[in-house]
């Protein structure tokens, strides 16, 4: 069995748009590999654009474990201010995707991704790097290998 993490580096948002006030302010990202793990970036800060405009932003690499079951990855924009903590935008992406697209440690590769409202109205565009590391899980750490077998404490 391999599990793989996904150093995945929260970058930016642009064309960042939501219907209620105050939707661009105290956004995080939310990490998910179809697991109940999720990772949090800290708040964005914004960065001011020659239009006058501002792209909120992180920065912020997080270290997402992968569980070899996974099938996607999802990166939830979120409003700290809204009501029950709002959705901004979402962005689900099939984990051969990025795997593809995941450099090896050495190199970096900057994907791009739609987000999506709940109502499925486009509501931005996420910017990310990331790469894989994978590694091999033998048997658990309290597990002592005997033989062909294993037997546990």
């Amino acid at each position: 069995m391999s599990l793989r993490t996904l150093d995945l580096t929260v970058l930016l948002v642009e064309d960042l748009h939501a219907n209620w006030r105050h939707a661009t302010q105290n956004l995080y990202v939310v990490v998910r590999a179809d697991s109940i793990t999720s990772y949090a970036t800290g708040i964005a800060t914004v960065e001011t654009t020659s239009d006058g405009s501002g792209n909120p932003s992180w920065n912020e690499k997080l270290e997402v474990d992968v569980p070899a079951q996974a099938r996607s990855i999802t990166l939830t924009v979120k409003c700290k201010n809204a009501p029950s903590m709002k959705d901004v935008g979402i962005a689900r992406i099939d984990i051969t995707e990025v795997l593809r697209a995941a450099a090896p440690e050495q190199n970096l590769q900057i994907l791009s991704y739609g987000l999506r409202d709940w109502e499925g109205r486009r509501s931005g565009v996420i910017k990310f790097s990331v790469r894989v590391r994978e590694r091999d899980m033998l048997c658990s750490s309290s597990a002592n290998v005997v033989g062909n077998g294993l037997m546990y404490d």
